[in-house]
């Protein structure tokens, strides 16, 4: 440490975890740690929050995460289910299309499709829910580096860095940050991940630029989500699409350009947008009254090398960045936050040995592996909309966290999400509910038509750590993951 370093470390102000960025990913872990009591701060270089639709998909694993959260409630109130896809040519309705396979809600599976909310209004409920924690959001706080040691801080109480040393953040501007640990959520460009050196490696899904747009329009209808193919012999190529969003006045509107569109070609004013409706609908330009917000990109995955470098994690957008196609990455971002909360609860609270966190890529990292591959495929119509995008088959087999001890396991096994259910008149994801682990115990004279008969220590992020047949064994799994609250069911 030099002396500099050491000199901005000492009067730096402290937390135990810095989160960087305040987006679905952030506020969620964020609201996570509040609940734990952790102190933490959320830093956001913007002047607040994210103000377009973007991720406008939740799943139903993620549906159960924000019912464990305390957002549900919020979350179905400002959002709807999709609508059906309607199919124009030459101002003609020519058919109708379903984007999603159908699924009805079972005992187990509650929330069986996905709910359509704007990424703004997602990020608004868990910002609610976060200051109703008592958590904090600096916004206009940019980072600009940042310096981790080994050692204790110097003339510091022993908390914040905390013996074994912390990391320094910098700003441009405002005083600096000491925090026990940093979790980098400034997605796809982040500069955390930059400062670290942890490279992406990956690969340009579709090479032909895409415009994603919020727009206000009149002449359409709300019950369906409209989709203008592309014009037989259209020099424009790619398609336009104008999804209502649901508890909004507004429409999603997606629309491709040809691979050697220059940046420059993607014109995202109101004038443009208006001319490109107009281009490729029946719609004329003066149907689009308002422009609310606009980007453009390429569609491309990219997986982080690593997920962690010492006392600094990556998450969200700043560890995978995606394709769109699936709804697959606001979600995956924000079970990577579910993830690592507890996880940097059980350690600072001294209930853990600080080697969990490494379990955090062991199961994080193969996960987004996955949901790359899965986005990609959804992309290129290979794969339809159905069980694998609603996540809930997701699971951790080979988690250093996961013990199987039964010879003959059940239809749910270590590793498995926790299904809901009812056991002795208790639903299941009210007795999961909370910063807790779970030992659920089934008879096996009565054994229950999901879990079948066995002992099950249910995770605090709604996974199998253990499962046995009886409880021997259990205990000592508990001391070694930290698991000290621990309610019983069954």
């Amino acid at each position: 440490m030099t002396a500099d370093t050491a000199d901005r470390t000492a009067t730096a102000a402290r937390v135990d975890v810095l989160v960087v960025g305040a987006g679905p990913c952030g506020l969620a872990l964020g609201i996570d740690l509040a609940r734990r009591g952790v102190d933490a701060l959320v830093v956001e270089k913007a002047d607040g929050l994210f103000p377009g639709s973007r991720g406008k998909g939740i799943q139903p694993r993620t549906m159960e995460v924000f019912d464990d959260l305390g957002v549900l409630a919020g979350i179905r109130a400002v959002g709807g289910p999709y609508p059906v896809s309607m199919i124009w040519r030459d101002g003609v309705r020519v058919g109708e299309h379903s984007m999603f396979d159908p699924a009805e809600p079972t005992e187990d599976a509650p929330y069986n499709e996905p709910w359509m909310v704007p990424q703004w209004r997602t990020q608004e409920v868990l910002y609610a829910r976060l200051t109703e924690l008592g958590g904090r959001v600096a916004f206009g706080r940019e980072v600009v580096g940042l310096d981790q040691d080994e050692e204790t801080v110097p003339g510091g109480d022993g908390q914040a860095g905390g013996p074994g040393g912390g990391v320094t953040v910098r700003f441009a501007s405002g005083g600096d940050v000491r925090a026990r640990y940093v979790v980098a959520a400034d997605g796809g460009r982040s500069t955390v991940r930059r400062s670290l050196g942890i490279a992406m490696t990956g690969e340009t899904v579709d090479p032909r630029p895409t415009l994603v747009a919020d727009v206000r329009v009149t002449g359409l209808d709300r019950d369906n989500w409209h989709v203008f193919p592309p014009r037989e012999g259209d020099d424009e190529g790619g398609f336009l699409a104008l999804c209502p969003l649901a508890g909004t006045e507004d429409f999603q509107l997606a629309a491709q350009f040809p691979e050697h569109t220059p940046p420059e070609g993607v014109d995202l004013s109101l004038d443009g947008i208006r001319k490109l409706v107009a281009a490729r609908s029946h719609l004329a330009p003066e149907d689009v009254t308002e422009v609310r917000w606009a980007s453009d990109f390429r569609p491309r995955a990219a997986l982080a090398d690593r997920f962690r470098s010492g006392r600094v994690l990556l998450a969200g957008d700043a560890a995978h960045v995606h394709s769109p196609a699936g709804g697959q990455g606001l979600n995956t971002s924000v079970q990577d936050a579910y993830n690592l909360g507890w996880k940097l609860g059980a350690v600072l609270s001294g209930a853990a040995d600080p080697a969990l966190l490494d379990t955090y890529e062991a199961e994080r990292l193969p996960n987004a592996a996955a949901m790359l591959g899965l986005s990609t495929s959804v992309h290129r119509g290979e794969t339809r909309r159905g069980d694998a995008t609603r996540q809930l088959n997701l699971a951790y087999p080979d988690s250093p966290l996961t013990e199987e001890t039964r010879p003959d396991p059940g239809p749910v096994r270590a590793g498995d999400r926790a299904p809901d259910g009812t056991v002795g008149g208790v639903r299941l994801f009210d007795a999961f509910r909370g910063p807790h682990w779970t030992l659920l115990t089934v008879d096996p004279a009565t054994p229950h038509p999901t879990y079948g008969a066995g002992v099950y220590l249910v995770r605090p992020d709604g996974y199998v750590g253990w499962a046995g047949a009886s409880e021997e064994g259990v205990r000592a799994y508990a001391e070694r993951v930290g698991a000290r609250d621990v309610r019983r069911v069954g």
